[in-house]
């Protein structure tokens, strides 16, 4: 929607530069009330409450980072866990990670995992390597970090300062700030699949609209999203396709689509998911969609798989005493799906909690 600006921190996939043409809107999804999906829960070191977290990611079933922010004396402080394969630790290894900040996006570049990060206002991107952890500061201080993304050769920051709208792209040795095309307002997200072939979705004068850099320069791709809509993420895929989840609004009641790109055309579909984000949403082992959702049990968490127009449900492990227990980032791990979010069990505030499904055996 035209003057939204919702900081948010997102899951990036791999895609192809490719722009279509026009829409196709298909019939409504069938839905089934569950999906054979068992999911386990894992545990997970307790942080200080509340917990936040703002982002997962898996590369191969051995290895994943999940990042947030803990309550520390004197504000929110970094939190980081990383998954091995068999159980979650925290890492408390990364410079200043004593210091009041946060973790924002992780990504996985080349053999390196680069992460965004704030503190004191400042933003950096820490970069975990076989040798350890070094950090990449930025060249200038925003008020506001919108998003991150990293490829092999270049890393980007959105955001904005006391000037509007900063784009900011690293080349792996200097920073430089791009332009956007006129009438873009705000930046929402960013994502890339190499240096040359990065998509944003953006704020504009005109409403919601979709940008490509080309390796040249940031144009209007001409998506043809819904009127009257947002978006909350895009799955740029290996094989070509392209993925945008968001939310279209009709006399203030907002629903849920997704559109894809099979690299001839886009086909809009609206899920009965009600007007459900999807910035967590993720291509799973099974080739299907999933996204954390609302849960309608407080002592479970709640998974929609969407394939084709087909919904389906599945719930995570019952926990005792819980009054919430809400998923926020999927990764898919090898042939499983990772989940991290946060639970409340009666009489404490919010913690960490993690759960898995389709695991090999």
């Amino acid at each position: 929607m035209h003057g939204l600006r919702t900081v948010v921190i997102g899951v990036v996939i791999a895609c192809a530069a490719v722009v279509a043409p026009a829409a196709v809107v298909a019939p409504a999804a069938a839905v089934s009330p569950t999906v054979e999906a068992s999911w386990s829960a894992l545990s997970v070191p307790a942080a200080a409450p509340p917990a936040n977290v703002s982002d997962l990611a898996a590369r191969g079933p051995d290895e994943a980072w999940a990042t947030g922010t803990e309550q520390g004396a004197d504000g929110s402080r970094p939190l980081l866990h990383r998954w091995d394969g068999t159980a979650w630790s925290r890492d408390t290894t990364f410079p200043g990670s004593d210091e009041p900040g946060r973790l924002g996006k992780v990504q996985f570049v080349g053999e390196e995992a680069w992460i965004f990060r704030t503190r004191s206002g400042a933003g950096e991107i820490l970069r975990r390597s076989a040798a350890g952890w070094s950090t990449v500061p930025l060249p200038q201080t925003l008020w506001t970090y919108q998003d991150f993304t990293a490829v092999p050769g270049a890393a980007w920051v959105v955001g904005e300062d006391s000037t509007g709208l900063k784009v900011l792209r690293y080349d792996g040795s200097t920073w430089t700030t791009q332009s956007t095309p006129d009438g873009v307002l705000f930046l929402m997200g960013i994502t890339a699949r190499t240096a040359t072939d990065a998509w944003a979705w953006a704020d504009t004068s005109n409403g919601t609209a979709v940008l490509h850099w080309d390796g040249t320069a940031w144009r209007d791709a001409k998506v043809p999203l819904p009127t009257n809509s947002n978006v909350h993420t895009m799955l740029l895929e290996v094989d070509g396709r392209m993925t945008i989840g968001g939310s279209q609004y009709t006399d203030g009641v907002g629903r849920t689509y997704v559109m894809s790109w099979n690299g001839h055309a886009w086909r809009t579909t609206y899920p009965p998911l009600g007007d459900t984000y999807t910035a967590a949403m993720v291509r799973g082992p099974d080739r299907a969609l999933w996204l954390p959702v609302r849960s309608d049990r407080a002592f479970q968490s709640k998974y929609a798989r969407v394939d084709g127009r087909r919904v389906s449900y599945s719930y995570g492990p019952e926990r005792t005493n819980a009054i919430d227990v809400k998923p926020a980032a999927l990764a898919r791990a090898g042939s499983a799906l990772l989940s991290f979010g946060t639970v409340e069990i009666y009489g404490s505030k919010p913690n960490l909690m993690s759960e898995r499904t389709g695991a090999r055996p």
